[in-house]
């Protein structure tokens, strides 16, 4: 791991207590779904695996899901209970359940999306079976930094039993799997420091950033727009997203300003950097919160700058 990215301080105070817009979010959801059934493309029916955060379990999901569903989507989750973080078998469970969902559904590829630790859960799930997984997108999943970038390490030690200096290092998770990666973030992030989420641009490598809190990334309205424009895009053909015509410009913030000026280390056009090889699942170990996303359209730019700075 870089020293830029052990230093990442995790999120203020003030963007912590901002976590309450998760309540106003969830209810814009719910107000805006119509509209988002107008504007985002139908599913083409293929298996879509959605996968909690920390503490949570797929009740977290269910109005994500639900509007997949709606669309066009084959949306499951884990079915794995609540996520106490990393232990005995899980890896096992999650891969027999990608097999089950291919298998019921004539060997077609899976998408994975993953909220929080979910996301560390996807994300590496693809590197191990990527002739299964058609697309991968992350919510908030602080894959490119320290566990103690986020707010919720010690919640992960009391969960999962274990200590963080007990596990691998993290290196390997700024790896980008082998297939279509989107990462949707947002910079006032109350959990996780944003910067630990981007992955490193790649001609299959994408950042979308949103504004809104962490723990209603799972059911904010840009967000659940841009996982339906994802989940679109037709396989082998995939593009990145377009946020520079329409409204989109407005709802979907440049991720890349200012960019060097937080990770002054990154070359041009990069701020995570690509390691070497990936460890197994079980090597995981992440101390995000998840918890169950309107978006702040009316928050000033410059002021998200400032607090995230």
């Amino acid at each position: 791991m870089s020293a830029v990215q052990a230093t990442l301080p995790p999120p203020s105070t003030v963007l912590r207590l901002l976590e309450a817009r998760v309540l106003p979010e969830l209810g814009a959801f719910w107000l805006m779904r119509p509209w988002l059934s107008a504007v985002t493309p139908p599913g083409d029916g293929h298996p879509v695996l959605v996968l909690p955060g920390l503490l949570a379990d797929d009740s977290s999901t269910y109005a994500l899901r639900s509007f997949l569903d709606s669309r066009g989507y084959a949306a499951f989750g884990w079915d794995l209970g609540c996520n106490f973080g990393m232990r005995a078998n899980l890896e096992r469970d999650m891969l027999a359940r990608i097999d089950e969902l291919c298998e019921r559904y004539g060997q077609r590829r899976i998408s994975l999306v993953g909220w929080s630790l979910g996301g560390l859960y996807a994300r590496q799930l693809a590197k191990i079976v990527p002739e299964r997984v058609r697309c991968l997108i992350s919510l908030g999943s602080p894959f490119a930094g320290s566990p103690k970038s986020t707010k919720a390490w010690r919640t992960y030690e009391i969960a999962s039993s274990s200590k963080i200096e007990d596990h691998a290092l993290l290196d390997a998770l700024v790896e980008t799997p082998p297939v279509p990666t989107t990462s949707i973030f947002s910079r006032t992030d109350g959990i996780c420091a944003w910067q630990a989420c981007l992955n490193a641009d790649g001609p299959q490598a994408e950042n979308i950033e949103v504004y809104g809190s962490h723990c209603g990334l799972g059911h904010h309205p840009a967000v659940v727009y841009a996982i339906a424009d994802r989940l679109a895009q037709p396989e082998g053909a995939w593009k990145k997203f377009d946020r520079s015509s329409g409204w989109r410009h407005l709802v979907f913030p440049d991720w890349q300003r200012g960019a060097r000026r937080h990770n002054p280390h990154a070359p041009s056009g990069t701020v995570a950097p690509p390691v070497a090889d990936s460890p197994r699942l079980t090597n995981i170990v992440e101390a995000v919160s998840s918890a169950t996303p309107m978006e702040n359209c009316c928050t000033d730019t410059a002021i998200l700058d400032k607090q995230a700075a």
